[in-house]
């Protein structure tokens, strides 16, 4: 037996070097597009994308080894959509909070959910919030990146009589987005391998063709310096009562966004059957959100991709480093990320937010409390550009609704500490 077969026990998780290696090569190519889309975001707060690119890969690659070792899992983590779009778009962009603040409280919920992984706070959440709320909250995420990935593509733009409207499609520029969209949409339907990022290729080829974006200005480069962002983060601005709320949306978000990633992928392979490793995967997530705020990144997550590798075979940890080994490249192909146009970009929000938003099917409206509860969660996130509000709203409503329904067995300590939490976002918005 190997040294690689007795650390990661691939005889005992019916697995080989050879399956686990191709595993994570699976991975790598459906979640590679994160590298240029998360640098794309962010870079809209005004840090530069030079750096977001290094730091992305770099983020990627710590937290995925990390993982691997330290849960033996093959569960890659990254930064976090939905979560990198509120980051830019609800706190610096919307509340023009500075992005150092901004990562400071990245940092904060970080250091929580890494402190409160060592304890019983998850089964006590997991047992106190409705499991439809937190399916909601996945779905309001979705709905909302998915807005803004239209509105960066100008399918929809602002409009004074009807707040928005139908942008011009007939736009060249317009329609190479809804290129992008269709082509991801197509080649996830067919369960192609990368399909993000091969939709992003395509249709970057195709705008420099028609001379709609700059051709790259070379292939290979050095990673760019992440010294302009990196131990960046602003503690003090951030620890402020005001800004409670959205502390706390950052810490649940990515805590059930986590544990819903985990839940789906262990469904498909038979994974976490051992509460140890479920156990320190959540440990190792919450680590890489510190290590991605040190770094200049939002909060760092699972990723749901991971489930392709798992299709290929993969059950341990060798996956996952794998994965995270192959995320080197990345660091090298900043010419290339560079020319990418941003309606390359976009339809892939709005694709992410389609596989977000999925998760509404399984939520119960035929109970009221739950199906008002959902839907002002999901509405308001894209309707308010804050996840932090949809939030708290869908909390805050579910407690009135159940004390005035006499629904009392619906209510907890977990419930009411979050509405009480949620309610700051009203009295200090």
């Amino acid at each position: 037996m190997t040294f690689l077969e007795r650390f990661f026990k691939l005889r005992e998780k019916n697995t080989t070097v050879s399956t686990e290696i191709r595993a994570g090569f699976t991975t790598f190519l459906a979640m590679m597009y994160i590298v240029p889309v998360n640098a794309s975001i962010m870079s809209l707060t005004g840090m530069p994308f030079d750096a977001l690119i290094t730091a992305t890969a770099v983020v990627t690659i710590i937290a995925t080894i990390l993982n691997g070792i330290w849960s033996n899992t093959p569960v890659a983590m990254s930064v976090g959509m939905g979560l990198n779009a509120y980051f830019t778009f609800g706190l610096v962009k919307g509340m023009h909070i500075p992005w150092q603040t901004a990562l400071g409280i990245v940092m904060i919920s970080g250091l929580i959910f890494l402190a409160l992984s060592f304890t019983k706070f998850r089964a006590w959440v997991l047992d106190s919030v409705p499991v439809d709320l937190r399916r909601a909250i996945s779905a309001g995420i979705g709905a909302f990146i998915a807005f803004i990935g239209l509105k960066g593509m100008g399918v929809i733009v602002g409009n004074p009589a009807t707040l928005v409207s139908l942008g011009d499609i007939k736009s060249p520029d317009v329609m190479l987005g809804i290129l992008g969209f269709i082509l991801a949409a197509v080649f996830y339907s067919y369960r192609i391998k990368g399909a993000f990022i091969l939709a992003i290729a395509l249709t970057s080829i195709v705008a420099w063709i028609f001379g709609l974006a700059k051709l790259p200005q070379g292939i290979i480069s050095m990673p760019a310096s992440i010294s302009p962002i990196a131990f960046h983060f602003d503690l003090i601005s951030a620890l402020k009562l005001s800004l409670l709320p959205v502390i706390i949306t950052f810490l649940v978000t990515d805590m059930f966004d986590t544990i819903g990633t985990l839940a789906g992928i262990g469904l498909r392979a038979g994974l976490f059957k051992d509460s140890k490793e479920l156990q320190k995967t959540l440990e190792a997530d919450a680590a890489a959100t510190v290590i991605g705020a040190s770094l200049g990144t939002s909060t760092t997550t699972s990723f749901i991709e991971s489930a392709a590798g798992v299709e290929e075979g993969g059950r341990s940890g060798l996956t996952a480093i794998t994965t995270g080994l192959l995320f080197i490249t990345t660091l090298f192909f900043l010419p290339i990320y560079k020319a990418i146009p941003d309606n390359a970009i976009y339809p892939i929000l709005v694709m992410v937010g389609v596989l977000m938003f999925s998760e509404l099917k399984n939520i119960d409206f035929s109970d009221h409390v739950i199906a008002v509860s959902s839907f002002i969660t999901v509405i308001l996130m894209p309707l308010t550009y804050s996840i932090t509000i949809g939030l708290s709203a869908g909390f805050v409503l579910y407690l009135m609704l159940a004390l005035l329904k006499k629904e009392f067995d619906k209510i907890n300590i977990g419930t009411i500490t979050l509405a009480l939490i949620g309610s700051l976002a009203f009295i200090f918005h």
